[in-house]
């Protein structure tokens, strides 16, 4: 019975985590729209689609952070998450390793992190996807039983 509440209070948490991070940096970029779009314009490889991935990008965060809010939408919320995280940190992967630089045109305090540590960032929440996916998965298991 301990595991079943350490394993809510995980996804609990996660869930909180993930607002926080999508609601914040959504709002960011969203108030500085034009500068958001500025530095995605001059972005490696998307700079032609610039335009759409200035909304498209905050509008998808604060929808997964929506998500989020509804316990029954946590497993689709997290695929979500685990998939903009994870492009977002393949893409600066590449363009660190194939690009000449990349501006930053994360929201708030994360643009302030270096590139390391925004990879970093990016795959601690990666793994907090990941094992809430598999809390989720188990979960399913035990009660299918």
């Amino acid at each position: 019975m301990r595991s079943v509440k350490s394993c809510q209070l995980y996804l609990k948490t996660v869930r909180f985590l993930y607002i926080v991070l999508f609601v914040y940096t959504a709002v960011s970029k969203l108030i500085n729209i034009e500068q958001f779009q500025f530095r995605l314009e001059r972005f490696p490889f998307i700079s032609t689609h610039a335009v759409w991935i200035t909304w498209g990008i905050p509008i998808l965060e604060i929808l997964i952070a929506a998500l989020f809010l509804f316990p029954k939408y946590t497993i689709l919320a997290l695929y979500s998450s685990l998939s903009l995280m994870s492009v977002f940190t393949i893409y600066i992967l590449s363009v660190l390793k194939f690009g000449d630089s990349i501006p930053c045109s994360c929201g708030g305090v994360v643009s302030a992190m270096g590139w390391k540590e925004h990879i970093f960032f990016n795959g601690v929440f990666i793994a907090f996807s990941l094992i809430g996916i598999l809390i989720i998965q188990n979960q399913k298991k035990t009660t299918n039983k």
